[in-house]
């Protein structure tokens, strides 16, 4: 669970009720559903409307990583490529074998294969830098969803604003109406902007440091298999893979 996350909406939330109260608002005037669908409707709507459905699935399913972090432990990933590296300087190339059925990380098991099956350093590299360049290409792409509803909730909400203005128009004559639609109006607003600042573009933002964070460790371990496929010291493979820790 990523605390960070939790602390940063709750502080976020507690400030601007905090402050509507300290200046003598009533948290009952923030609440409007009709701004709040308006908002919220027109943005994801207006997102689908841009996205492919597999690119929104996967930016719904990424959605997750900003609570519940996924783990990227460097440490560990360099101890198994210098074990790695000590098996096939002892037993060969085909001792990784074994390795490669019992890896659980799809990405280190294709490594481990790619080795096994006596490819050169070049086609290992070749082939890994693909598989990096696709999963980080369509990772940002379902990332980026969320960019571009951070984009659209404010316009959105300048809609709503204007149509609740649109609404008090029409029924000046009638003044017990008029305060519902003003307050339909700036609420909009408050809800379109504060939820692609407050929301949307820290969340784009979270899941982009996530997905380099993420690259970074596959890169790592490319590096760390064509090191072996090169027949790397040991030690030096695990000097060299400690800078990505830097």
């Amino acid at each position: 669970m990523d605390i960070l996350s939790i602390a940063g909406i709750v502080l976020a939330i507690t400030a601007i009720v905090g402050g509507n109260l300290l200046d003598g608002g009533n948290t009952a005037q923030l609440l409007q559903l009709t701004a709040f669908l308006i908002v919220t409707g027109g943005t994801i709507g207006a997102v689908m409307l841009q996205t492919s459905f597999p690119v929104f699935i996967r930016a719904m399913n990424m959605l997750r990583w900003v609570f519940v972090t996924p783990e990227v432990n460097m440490e560990e990933t360099i101890e198994k490529l210098v074990n790695w590296s000590q098996m096939s300087r002892r037993e060969g190339l085909l001792a990784l074998e074994n390795a490669s059925e019992e890896e659980d990380h799809l990405f280190s098991r294709k490594g481990l294969q790619l080795l096994v099956d006596g490819n050169d350093p070049e086609t290992i590299r070749s082939v890994m830098e693909t598989e990096i360049n696709v999963m980080e290409a369509n990772e940002l792409q379902a990332a980026k969803v969320f960019d571009a509803m951070g984009g659209y909730s404010p316009t959105i909400g300048i809609i709503g604003a204007v149509m609740g203005l649109i609404h008090v128009m029409n029924n000046l004559a009638d003044p017990s109406k008029l305060g519902a639609g003003i307050a339909t109006a700036f609420v909009a607003t408050i809800y379109g902007v504060g939820l692609a600042n407050l929301f949307l573009l820290p969340i784009a933002g979270k899941l982009k440091a996530l997905v380099n964070k993420k690259v970074m460790q596959y890169e790592m371990l490319m590096e760390g298999i064509v090191s072996i496929a090169d027949g790397e010291n040991p030690r030096n493979l695990e000097s060299k893979l400690q800078c990505y820790l830097r």
